[in-house]
């Protein structure tokens, strides 16, 4: 007891000795927090600045194109949209007389009928087909380049002279009736005319869209295929469980691109109906073709440039729509 009691007795004197010194009464809390040197700060700063404009002055290439070649003939086509001319005449300003001639007629509301059945029709059986291309191709089987090049020469070649082809292929005495051995009028019906054109256009654009989807599924790593098949996936378990979620971010551009083509889609129409967008009886009417008409076959160079305006608000409209519901629901992580 008499050990303890003198280190008791000495740690106290000591802690006494300690606290007396100058300075020593200190916490954590006051302690000074140790500065940074702020020398180098201004050096980062001015090269921060350097590299932002450097990359500026490298983006003005791209400022002017996308200046020039898109926003200027928007806001055109927008002033125009206010104004009655006919390319003769000088323009007259008529407000919103070109959008109330537009939204009153029946003719524009069957333009858009059109589009959107044939873009309902068209792009989920081009991405469905495209995704299962990918798919075959992506095993490596022999002859794959080959294939792969197939499926990309429709979608190199002009729209417009693929349009010329199958009108040949499929009139009444063309190649296709002869092999199925009918005298079927394809094009001159209005319950087959639309779906032949959503036919020809997934037929040219399924080869585009399955190289998207191909590299896309080359990025994705073969060990989740193989967990997954030890685990008893089988394939269609498989693609839709594993392949489908991890090219949510292909089919989302995929998606928007074959949307915005579908909705400005002309030349194939244009070509298959041989010069008369809208035939027969306006089924193959869609809003490009009406705008084409309405600008240079009358010519209402107003009317048209309202309903140019009347796509793209309805082209943006429809994309934001796709990007939110995708946005949720996109896997980026492949490992």
């Amino acid at each position: 007891m008499s050990a303890q009691k003198a280190g008791a007795q000495a740690g106290s004197q000591a802690g006494a000795q300690a606290d007396s010194r100058p300075g020593a009464q200190t916490s954590l809390a006051s302690t000074p927090s140790p500065t940074l040197d702020a020398g180098p700060r201004p050096r980062r700063t001015a090269r921060k600045r350097k590299e932002i404009a450097t990359a500026y002055t490298m983006l003005i290439p791209s400022f002017i194109g996308v200046g020039f070649f898109l926003m200027v003939p928007i806001v055109l086509v927008i002033a125009i949209s206010f104004v009655n001319w006919n390319l003769i005449s000088p323009p007259t300003f008529v407000g919103l007389s070109n959008y109330e001639t537009m939204f009153s007629s029946p003719g524009f509301w069957n333009s858009v009928k059109v589009t959107v059945v044939f873009s309902l029709i068209a792009i989920p059986a081009a991405i469905i087909l495209g995704l299962l291309i990918a798919v075959g191709l992506n095993r490596k089987l022999p002859g794959s380049g080959v294939l792969q090049i197939m499926y990309v020469i429709p979608w190199v070649a002009a729209p417009l002279a693929l349009g010329i082809v199958w009108s040949w292929l499929l009139a009444p005495s063309g190649l296709i009736n002869e092999v199925l051995g009918t005298r079927a009028s394809w094009l001159s019906s209005e319950t087959t005319a639309l779906p032949v054109v959503a036919f020809v256009y997934v037929w040219q654009n399924v080869g585009y869209i399955s190289l998207f989807f191909l590299a896309a599924l080359q990025s994705i790593p073969r060990d989740i295929y193989e967990a997954a098949s030890l685990d008893g996936a089988g394939p269609l378990r498989t693609l839709w469980s594993i392949t489908m979620p991890l090219v949510r971010p292909t089919t989302f551009f995929v998606t928007v691109t074959s949307f915005i083509a579908s909705f400005q889609i002309f030349d194939l129409v244009y070509g298959l109906t041989d010069g008369n967008p809208g035939y027969p009886g306006g089924t193959t009417d869609v809003i490009a073709a009406r705008i084409y008409t309405a600008a240079f076959a009358s010519p209402r160079i107003g009317e048209a440039a309202a309903m140019a305006v009347f796509l793209m608000v309805l082209i943006v409209a429809v994309t934001v729509i796709q990007q939110r519901y995708f946005a949720r629901r996109m896997t980026y992580e492949m490992s």
